[in-house]
């Protein structure tokens, strides 16, 4: 396995990690957890056994991926993101829990210090500003912001913001069809 892994970094030799992944200081990644090739794993991050981390990965520092939560490849996740795994929280829960997951879809990137709650699906190359709390799902290319979250816009595969002919600077064009943008 070719990582890099910081000194200080805390990595379980049951943990997946995939070729080309950097793990930095403090980061600590439980038995169990699965994190794909070439991911950066920034100062401070904890991964949960149960996490799935896809390819391309990168989590800004501060960040704590519980089980459960399922990012797929090329998923940007800012400084201080939480993400919540448990809807009634009890420091003494029951055997009753009933773990909700939630999924991250490939090139989403979500903002410094968002919030996501449990049992939602964020989709593909979507964009949560810095500082959203997210409650329901979100679909492909959208841009949330806020708290509570509101729609401000449709976002590029390259994260760009699409203009109102949903239009990129990059050049890269879209349209809506049965209520999905889509490219064309």
């Amino acid at each position: 396995m070719n990582i890099l892994k910081h000194e200080r970094a805390i990595v379980d030799p049951k943990a997946q990690i995939g070729n080309g992944t950097r793990i930095w200081a403090n980061a600590n990644i439980l038995e169990g957890a699965i994190i794909g090739e070439n991911c950066n794993i920034c100062d401070s991050c904890y991964v949960e056994k149960g996490a799935i981390i896809g390819n391309h990965v990168t989590l800004k520092n501060g960040v704590a991926v519980f089980n459960g939560v399922t990012l797929q490849d090329d998923v940007f996740v800012g400084a201080g993101v939480a993400f919540i795994n448990d809807r009634n929280p009890r420091s003494n829960r029951s055997d009753a829990w009933v773990l909700e997951k939630t999924l991250v879809q490939k090139g989403a990137t979500i903002g410094a210090n968002a919030t996501l709650m449990c049992g939602i699906t964020i989709g593909s190359y979507a964009v949560i500003g810095a500082g959203s709390v997210i409650i329901k799902n979100v679909p492909d290319h959208t841009i949330v912001v806020g708290n509570p979250v509101r729609w401000v816009g449709y976002a590029c595969r390259c994260g760009r913001a699409l203009n109102d002919d949903l239009k990129c600077t990059c050049g890269a064009s879209y349209q809506i069809k049965n209520n999905t943008i889509v490219a064309l």
